[in-house]
């Protein structure tokens, strides 16, 4: 069955449909910072002697809104093809800015490491996706491995929260350039960080991934659309260039017409865009490194 990418922005989820193959648990707490008792929705295979390897879904919703139950299908999937894949949800604003939501996805990352035993998962092994608010956030787990000042404190501080490769749909890059070329930038960046680029112009560099690339990031997969008037497409292309100087593996996939979640891109684009999502993940998360590397 096709991934609908448009499951993202939808605010009406169908019952899933559990492949016989794939046990599939819901409302997992994996950190509770503030009292929000953060959850997760988890597809794992049911047979298998693992560790597997591990995809976290970041849903999109423009830092303010947004729900992990848009990405239950796509774990199921990746659970099929032996994965261990889960949903997250995290704090959004206006009430909880800039960086709670990295704390929280970094602390979904450290959780799924101290729990790797219990749920078959290789630490070795952990991936990332998500889709324009999410995809920025996946992509900051990218870029920012290492970094102490955005771990937060939301549990299992002795484990890593870095991630072996991403893959990024339509996630702004530089949020310093997105004013002008975003029908809602106005609207959104004000409520995660404080204030316009002109009240809060620091943290406007310091929450976007593009400052954050060094030779250590993870490789990176970006999908984006030409005509997406919420996130522009060069947002992708500025952050290709930069990692690619620093010697990373970054690849853009360009759907040519494509707009803000596909939405009006054909079946066939769909399937392709899932097919590199798939595969990306195949050739960076299925062979498990030599030990110690």
């Amino acid at each position: 069955m096709m991934i609908g990418v448009l499951s993202l922005f939808s605010p009406v989820f169908a019952q899933e449909t559990v492949p016989a193959g794939v046990e599939f648990e819901k409302n997992i707490e994996y950190s509770n910072p503030d009292d929000q008792h953060l959850q997760l929705n988890m597809a794992r295979p049911k047979d298998g002697a693992g560790p597997f390897p591990a995809v976290i879904c970041i849903h999109g919703g423009g830092f303010r809104a947004g729900t992990r139950e848009g990405f239950n299908e796509l774990c199921l999937q990746l659970a099929e093809k032996g994965y261990v894949a889960v949903t997250v949800s995290y704090r959004l604003a206006p009430k909880y800015q800039f960086p709670a939501a990295v704390y929280d996805v970094k602390a979904a990352v450290r959780w799924m490491r101290a729990n790797a035993e219990k749920y078959q998962i290789d630490p070795d092994r952990i991936g990332t996706t998500g889709g324009s608010a999410g995809g920025h956030l996946a992509q900051f787990l990218g870029v920012t491995s290492g970094v102490k000042k955005f771990e937060g404190d939301g549990g299992n501080a002795e484990y890593s929260s870095s991630v072996k490769c991403v893959v990024n749909f339509y996630g702004p890059s530089d949020f310093t350039k997105s004013y002008d070329a975003s029908v809602d930038a106005k609207d959104v960046l004000p409520l995660f960080l404080g204030g316009n680029l002109e009240q809060e112009r620091h943290r406007h560099i310091e929450s976007s991934p593009l400052y954050w690339v060094t030779p250590e990031a993870a490789p990176t997969l970006f999908v984006h659309g030409t005509k997406d008037a919420y996130v522009a497409h060069e947002q992708a292309e500025w952050i290709v260039d930069r990692m690619k100087a620093a010697d990373v593996e970054a690849t853009l996939m360009t759907i040519e017409d494509g707009d803000h979640g596909f939405r009006n891109s054909s079946p066939d684009v769909k399937e392709k865009i899932e097919k590199a999502r798939f595969e990306f993940f195949e050739k960076h998360l299925k062979i498990a490194p030599l030990h110690g590397q």
